[in-house]
């Protein structure tokens, strides 16, 4: 016998059940839309990078007094 497995989807903020029809989703609501948007605008949410910005990083001539010009 083979049970279909089901998956409850949540809202990611305040983990209500939602289903992927409805005109809000993943959000269960505008509230919980507009939370995770201020989260993401403060700051709170970071994504992580191993990729380093070497744009303002001097190079070797900088160091030796010469430009690159």
């Amino acid at each position: 016998m083979v049970r279909k497995r089901t998956v409850q989807l949540k809202c990611p903020t305040c983990k209500t059940v939602v289903s992927n029809s409805d005109p809000e989703f993943p959000f269960c609501g505008e509230r919980c839309r507009t939370i995770d948007l201020g989260k993401w605008a403060s700051g709170a949410y970071v994504i992580r990078s191993l990729v380093q910005d070497t744009s303002d990083e001097p190079s070797d001539n900088e160091f030796n007094g010469t430009s690159e010009e």
